[in-house]
């Protein structure tokens, strides 16, 4: 049985190609920023061992799809030493903070980790695909997946240290050599560089939340914690009705028509989606090293202009 917050499908996906069966895998409760709440996850593990079942993993995400979320990793880490769980962090999204002095504080506790998953195709911008799988059993992948096929891994090479040879350690036989653009991409950005992009994606989202809290019409869905800025618009046509379920079915509808019409004119790609049990919402994600405050101004002037005339 694996616990894991309410994030991405990846979990149940991955569960179902196993063979452990979706229903095992437990969904713990979130907070109002999105982060797994540790309490809820204590009485989910506690209440699958009074019933019988064998707890075995427990999945924290570093920078949630939607919200940008960062778990709270100590306080899951304790949890997990208590129970004897393996703690995986999906860090994919938002491993890219460790990159910064003024931001890795997000992911204090991630040291503490079992494994770690994490995507330099993200905020790094690495050309896709580049995904990294981290873990401190140095030994545990080749025990796990290891065949020894000689046709392919031969261990009496004599040009160079077959330990080298890595791909007898992965599920997957051929793969493309994606850590020479992250070692290239790395050499051109330097640390500095680097920490310099992230810290710059940060400026812009914290403009970009000041801004949407300053105009009428818009609505933050909640205060970000990384570079997701999630916020409702409120067309003209809809801003004088109560707060109500109609009010609520309107502003639903507002994502969907905002987005054909960006799509259609070729001004913006910002995507939409429902924000837990509220009704859709844009999700700005702000990541490129070539944007900056004015760009976030136009991201906003332009969901006005698109909805100016919206009757939902």
């Amino acid at each position: 049985m694996a616990f894991y917050r309410q994030g991405h499908f990846s979990l149940t996906r991955g569960a179902a190609l196993l063979g452990l069966g979706t229903d095992n895998i437990i969904s713990v409760e979130t907070d109002e920023l999105g982060c797994m709440i540790p309490s809820d996850l204590r009485a989910k593990i506690e209440d699958a061992k009074s019933r019988g079942l064998c707890p075995f993993i427990v999945n924290a995400t570093s920078g949630t799809t939607v919200r940008g979320a960062f778990d709270p990793l100590n306080a899951i880490a304790d949890i997990c030493h208590e129970f004897n769980l393996w703690l995986h962090i999906d860090a994919a999204w938002g491993g890219a903070c460790l990159l910064s002095k003024k931001h890795k504080h997000l992911m204090t506790g991630c040291e503490r980790a079992d494994s770690v998953t994490w995507n330099p195709h993200k905020l790094m911008g690495v050309p896709l695909q580049c995904s990294a799988f981290i873990t401190k059993h140095s030994e545990l992948l080749k025990e796990c997946n290891s065949t020894h096929a000689t046709y392919l891994f031969q261990k009496d090479k004599q040009q160079y240290d077959v330990s080298y040879d890595t791909g007898d350690k992965a599920i997957q036989c051929g793969r493309h050599n994606d850590i020479l653009k992250l070692w290239l991409t790395w050499k051109a950005q330097g640390n500095n560089g680097y920490e310099q992009r992230v810290d710059k994606a940060f400026d812009n989202a914290r403009y970009l939340t000041e801004q949407v809290v300053k105009r009428e019409g818009f609505e933050l869905v909640s205060q970000p914690q990384y570079v997701n800025v999630c916020f409702w618009y409120y067309p003209a046509s809809i801003r004088h009705l109560a707060q109500g379920a109609e009010k609520t079915e309107k502003l639903h509808k507002v994502g969907p028509e905002v987005k054909k019409r960006m799509t259609e004119k070729g001004s913006l790609l910002v995507g939409y989606q429902p924000v837990k049990d509220k009704c859709n919402a844009f999700r700005m994600i702000v990541h490129s090293a070539a944007v900056g405050h004015a760009h976030m101004d136009y991201v906003l002037d332009e969901i006005e202009r698109l909805a100016a005339d919206l009757t939902p």
